[in-house]
């Protein structure tokens, strides 16, 4: 595959924040240490990004451009959205590096914010006659679940994740 040089400054910059949030702390990262890491100039990072939380989203959009691209089919039962939720959980856990030094930077709240917005407008495009709330509970879901996930290694399968996560949506009762 082929990137422009634009998609490659990116990718550095990108990379040159984890690396340097892997033995910094957060807030004393500077965008000169991110440009300079990065092999690329200050101007540079900010014709790309307004602030070091930019370089970040940028990353879930990178991966959720990726889920989008993989689905392949409408979702109609809860079967599908079992398989849905653990290729999410999946990519997830292949971005497991980068959700953990989110934590460690107590920046939970940006991957939170990143969930609710993208829940919202897809109930809007998709569900515009369902409540105003439910991405929202959604999007809480899945972000609770998969910091307890994180939390605890991502031990379990992500398909067993996804899986809890049905059974809470279709919940039973036996009367």
């Amino acid at each position: 595959m082929n990137y422009s040089p634009d998609e490659y400054s990116k990718q550095y910059i990108v990379q040159a924040l984890l690396a340097l949030m892997k033995s910094y702390l957060y807030d004393k990262i500077t965008v000169i240490d991110i440009a300079k890491k990065a092999g690329v100039g200050r101007a540079t990072f900010y014709r790309y990004f307004k602030s070091k939380e930019d370089v970040i989203r940028f990353c879930f959009d990178h991966n959720r451009q990726k889920f989008v691209f993989e689905q392949r089919y409408y979702p109609r039962c809860a079967e599908d959205y079992k398989e849905i939720a653990a290729t999410a959980l999946t990519m997830f856990k292949n971005n497991k590096e980068l959700f953990l030094l989110l934590k460690k930077a107590d920046l939970q709240s940006l991957y939170l914010d990143y969930l609710n917005s993208n829940f919202a407008q897809t109930f809007e495009r998709d569900y515009p006659d369902k409540d105003s709330y439910l991405p929202y509970i959604y999007a809480g879901m899945l972000f609770n679940v998969s910091m307890k996930w994180l939390e605890d290694d991502c031990k379990q399968s992500p398909q067993s994740v996804a899986e809890t996560i049905l059974d809470a949506i279709y919940f039973k009762t036996d009367n």
